[in-house]
């Protein structure tokens, strides 16, 4: 299934596997949110804002408006 890092729930898995680079700041980039990598929702913040990601081994907050532009194939429903 494909969706968006943004439609994800807590708990979930998934392998990135588009990036929109041009919506997507270069520090997250440097920081492993690239195709291929894992992603693990972790947490959601209040008001679902920010999102505490797991990322190959790197935790990661980021903003739902920025993980909309995140593509991901899910590993388990």
């Amino acid at each position: 299934m494909r969706v968006t890092l943004a439609d994800i729930k807590r708990g979930q898995q998934g392998i990135i596997t588009d990036v929109s680079s041009i919506h997507i700041p270069l520090k997250l980039l440097e920081m492993g949110c690239l195709p291929g990598n894992s992603v693990e929702l972790v947490q959601v913040a209040p008001f679902a804002d920010p999102m505490y990601l797991n990322i190959n081994g790197t935790h990661l907050a980021i903003r739902k408006e920025t993980a909309i532009h995140i593509l991901i194939d899910i590993f388990n429903e």
